[in-house]
Order: C-alpha cells, then structure tokens, then sequence
C-alpha cells in the first residue's frame, strides 16, 4: 500500500437465485481469485448470497437459515485470505427483516450494514419483506454460533485499517444513493475514503446513464473513492432485468467501469487514499467530524498483514492536462479558448482598449495568443485591425518562423509591423560594454528584453494593450526573462501548460476553412519549441528549449502531480516510471524531475509578480489565484528525497 495505493474490486458472480450454497461457492471463489492478485476490499451485489429477485422466498425459514449457513461458510473459506469483502444478503435482527451487507475479513464478520432506504414504487416491492434501519446501532446476535456470536449492526458504522489510517471504508445499498441525502455524504465527513454500494439495480432505457452519473457526482461531492457492485444476468427475468453495471469511480473519476451486459463482470483497480486525503485537507469547505462524539458513530478496526507495496495497474495519463478522448479533448479545448478570450475582452472593455499588439514569433505560445485575441476581437465586435502584430527579427530567427508569423498576421486580417531589431541590441551591447560574440545569458535576455521594450512603446503609440504570450509551463520552471517576454498587461496563457497549447493549436487549425492559414498553424505545430536567441545552424534553429530544460511533457506531468495533488518527489517519480515505461528510463526521468524541483523553488520569483491572465484550468501558478509560495522557500527537503532516490538507482 506504498504511496497511498490500495488495489480494490468489485464483482458480479454467476448466481442462481435461492440456491445459497451455489452462490457461496461462486464468492469463495472469486475472493481467492482477487486475494492471489492483491486485492485487498472486494464488494459483491446486493444480495449476492441469496439473489435480490427471491421476493416471497425472503419470507421463507429456509431460505434464510440457509443463506445464514452459507454466510459462515464463507467466512471459514475465506479466513486465510489477506483481504476484506462484503457480500449482501437478508437477516433477521429483532424479530424485523433487514436487507444488509456483511463484512468479513480473515475469518470474521466484522459488521452489519442495513439498508436505509427501502423502495415500495414502480417495479420495486421490497417494503414487502424487508424493514428499513431507522435506529442507532445494535449487537447482532448469531444464535447457536460459539459464545453466541455478536455482531455490531447499523448505518453509522466506518471501518478503518488498523495500519494505515486511510484506509477506511463506509456502505451504503442500492436506494440509498437515489435519495436526496445519501447516507455516504454523512460517512464521507466521518472519515471514510472509500463508500461501497450493494445494488440491485434493473437495467431500463437510459437508466445505465443516469445511474453513472450518480455515482460519478457522489464520489466527486464526497472526495472519495466509490465502489459500485451490482447485480447481474443471474437474477430472474420473471419482471425485471439487471446487467451488472459495476463502477469504481475515485473523486469523480472513472478508474474502471464494466458495461450493462458485458461478460467481464470482475473490476480490479488502485484507488489512491493519500491522494483523496490531499483533496480533503485542501478543501476547507469539507469538514470532517471525527471528533464528534454525539454522532454515533462507530468505528471498527480491522487488520491486514503483509502491507506490501502495491503493484499498479491503473491507467495513469502521461498527458494529465490534456483528456485522451478526441471529443472530450475538442470540446475542453473550446471551452479553454472561451474562458481565454472571455478573459481578455473584459479587461479590454473596462480599459476602454480597441487595440491589442502581440509579439508573434511563429511560435507555439505566440500563436495561441494571436488566436485568443482574435476570438477576443469578435467577441466586441472590433477590426482585426486594431491587432498590432509585431515581429521582430534579430540573431536567432530563421525564415520558417518569420514566414510563419508573417503569414499568420496576415491571413487573420491584424495589422503587421516589422521592427528588426539587431542594430538596437548591438547599440545595447556596445553601451553595456558586452561584446556580441560572447552568445551568453547578457546576448540572450538582451534581445528579450528590447522587444518588450518595443511591445510596450507600440502599445502607448496605438492606445493598446500588450497581450502575453508565455505559457504555465515556461512559468513553473522560470523559462522566461525576467523583465522580458515575462511581462505584459494581460497574460491570456499563463495557466495554459505546454502540452496544452499545442492542442489548442491543434483544434483551431483543425477547424480553419483558410487553407493558408491551416497550413502555417501546422507548420507552427511542427516546429521545435525554441526562444531563438542563438543563430541558426544551417538556417534550421540552433536552440532548442527541451533540450535545454527537458521534455515539456514530463514537466507538465510534474507540474500537474506538484499543484494539484502535492505529491512528494518519490511518489511522483513512481507514477512517471510507470506512466512513461516505454518512453524514457528512469534515470532521464530523475534528471528531469531534479530540473524541475530545482527550478520550481529558484524561479518563485518571477511568479510572484505576474501580470493578470485567466485561470483555465485547476492548476494555476498565480501569486493571486493558486500558488502563494515564498520566493525564498528552501527545497532541502524536495532534495533530500531526490537523493534517496538517485541512490535506489544507483543500487
């Protein structure tokens, strides 16, 4: 369970309904099954003992005698298992019928679980035979068990791991997640990462949607990893239906899903606890009430041996910023250019600006810009014209960027200006006594800082406003002169990581009608990423930034895995080895990430005084928005880590 991780399933067994002995035989089954790969909670359907079409039979001694039989059965069969399951099943508590869910770990029941919310409409009858639990928690008693047997039975009950305090589970059945207050949003604040649902739910014509995008919200409001184990094929088809839906959804998202009427009905997964606990802590909105002793709530511990390291299965994105699904990736590119642009023609329209200049390199990050000020434009309703596009060749640029930038100002109807600017830079050297043939970091920032310069001079000439160009990526690791192309009066990219300006890029020239425009953005797309500060080799860019900094795409990932999550350096390298296997090895990934952590905690300063630019995303370095860090903040403990890991590797 290294690393926060802990492997869960959920499972739909082949089932015969009454036949209990043929359902144990299927569970035990199974259960050994997870057990040989890890998995350490397993959740079974409502019923999943009996079958939940039994209706009548439920009322029946030997049914429930025998389905009680058959419990602990199961529970001897499964006591040499490191694991914990929960199957579901009727019992009667007090002379009254309960539908409950049973937890077993390690050859005993831990608790009992009634249903709350007992359906009596449509197709559902279960007020028939079955009582809800309206009443605090009690003691089961087994009868002719040893030392008649007792159980804790109730809703307000968490179970917790008696090694890792994150692992901790509550359970909820089937209509309890349909009412307006579930009662997994009261054992989520009582500390519960994990919420488990026994169902039984008949499938219906658009039913499998709606019922998703239940569990999907009640793990995202809850922060919590959901486990959804739903009946299936086996039960009758006497009125109803059922097709083994089975979800495992973590903070609202899917980790696994099997769909209604698939033949894989097993689910196995990691859902990450240190990371649901992260969330927790940071939404100071979501209060936990551990301490509440007039709750009533019960906690009971179980213990697991062997706390070995979790091996992953569980897709980890290589790109997280950006969704893998061509239309959920369309459409999150849309909305992105919107809230850009939406951005900007708000603090055009309250400075009263009807003119914007942009840098354009024929560059990424440049181009995005541009397009985001034209959208800006269209939304007020104002000329193209008034986009003052300004290229500025100096040492470093070559003909392919220049040709792009040009072709880009002017297929987009902005007014082109052309400033060369190496005979101001040279004049520059000469008064600052540097000399040209020295190509250090004094001939690099130099010409950054002589075009903002122009940038702002232009602005005042025409009454507008400089558009930023730099994106978060650049931010997070400093990649910007300070004073430079750092600065602007509005930053329409600055929460918009790398490998996300390329899609962005990516959609617009996609959906261009203007084949001379289509043309440059995909030239654009393909050319290296570079600040061209350096002259070209051969007329082809001599400088290219990953090869400088690193990968953009491992840093992104770093980034994503730093902010939002607030990984430690260990765990994160972890999930880049595993996310990026066949890519690169690990020790091209510990250098980058030793870059990254290195230049993360130096360059704070320069984020500490960025201009103004929307938040795109959930992740933002904003000295106002997201990211209040010292700029003086030590990284010895970030290093320190660094270096166990650096000597994992060297062995």
């Amino acid at each position: 369970m290294k690393d926060g991780f802990v492997k869960v399933a959920v499972s739909t067994p082949e089932l015969k309904v009454a036949d209990c002995k043929f359902n144990r035989e299927q569970m035990v089954k199974i259960a050994g099954e997870m057990a040989e790969q890890g998995v350490k909670l397993l959740a079974f359907p409502e019923f999943s003992l009996t079958g939940y079409t039994c209706h009548d039979l439920f009322l029946q001694d030997t049914l429930l005698q025998g389905a009680e039989r058959e419990l602990f059965t199961y529970v001897k069969e499964t006591k040499k298992w490191n694991l914990v399951s929960v199957l579901g099943m009727p019992l009667e508590h007090r002379g009254r019928l309960y539908n409950v869910a049973v937890v077993i770990c390690k050859g005993e029941i831990l608790g009992i679980i009634p249903k709350s919310h007992v359906p009596n409409y449509g197709e559902f009858y279960e007020l028939r035979q079955f009582a809800p639990w309206q009443g605090e928690n009690d003691r089961h008693i087994f009868a002719d068990r040893e030392e008649n047997y007792k159980v804790p039975i109730g809703t307000k009950i968490i179970f917790e791991n008696d090694n890792w305090a994150d692992f901790s589970f509550g359970i909820e059945l089937c209509e309890d997640l349909w009412v307006p207050a579930p009662p997994s949003g009261e054992l989520a604040v009582q500390g519960a990462k994990i919420l488990i649902n026994l169902s039984a739910s008949d499938e219906l014509t658009g039913k499998a949607g709606y019922r998703r995008e239940l569990v999907k919200n009640q793990s995202a409001r809850t922060l919590s990893a959901y486990l959804y184990a739903d009946a299936g094929e086996g039960e009758s088809t006497q009125d109803m239906v059922f097709a083994g839906h089975n979800m495992i959804v973590e903070n609202g998202i899917f980790l696994e899903e099997s769909k209604p009427f698939a033949e894989q009905k097993n689910l196995i997964t990691e859902v990450d606890l240190a990371r649901l606990r992260n969330e927790r802590r940071k939404m100071n909105t979501f209060v936990l009430q551990h301490e509440d002793t007039k709750s009533g709530f019960e906690r009971i511990r179980f213990i697991l041996g062997n706390q070995e390291e979790t091996k992953l299965t569980r897709r980890v994105e290589k790109t997280p910023f950006v969704p893998s699904s061509k239309s959920h990736r369309e459409e999150r590119c849309d909305e992105i250019l919107n809230i850009q642009s939406a951005g900007l023609a708000k603090r055009l329209k309250h400075t009263g600006c009807k003119n914007a200049v942009i840098g354009l390199s024929g560059g990424l990050d440049s181009t995005l810009a541009l397009l985001v000020t034209i959208r800006a434009f269209d939304r007020l309703g104002l000329s193209h014209e008034g986009i003052e596009s300004v290229t500025m060749p100096c040492f470093g640029t070559t003909n392919r960027t220049y040709d792009n930038a040009v072709t880009l100002a002017r297929e987009l109807g902005t007014t082109l200006r052309e400033i060369r600017i190496e005979e101001a830079v040279n004049i520059h050297f000469r008064d600052i006594g540097h000399n040209p043939e020295m190509q250090d970091i004094t001939y690099e920032n130099g010409q950054a800082r002589e075009r903002t310069q122009i940038l702002m001079d232009v602005a005042n000439q025409v009454n507008g406003m400089v558009i930023g160009t730099g994106d978060m990526s650049e931010l997070a690791l400093g990649w910007a002169t300070y004073n430079g192309d750092h600065m602007s009066m509005y930053g329409v990219n600055c929460s918009v990581p790398k490998t996300l300006v390329r899609y962005l890029v990516q959609y617009y020239a996609d959906t261009a009608e203007n084949a001379k425009l289509k043309k440059a953005l995909y030239d654009v797309l393909d050319t290296p990423v570079s600040p061209e500060l350096l002259p070209p080799r051969e007329g082809e860019i001599a400088q290219r930034t990953e090869d400088i900094v690193g990968p953009y795409e491992l840093h992104d990932f770093f980034l994503y895995y730093v902010l939002r999550c607030g990984f430690t350096p260990s765990k994160i390298f972890r999930l880049a080895v595993y996310a990026f296997e066949n890519e690169y090895d690990k020790e091209t990934i510990y250098q980058w990430l030793s870059t990254f952590c290195h230049r993360f905690f130096r360059q704070q300063f320069k984020r500490s005084c960025l201009p103004d630019g929307p938040k795109v995303g959930t992740v933002s370095v904003s000295p106002r928005g997201d990211l209040r860090m010292p700029s003086d903040a030590s990284d010895a403990l970030w290093k320190e880590e660094l270096a166990q890991i650096e000597q994992s590797l060297k062995g």
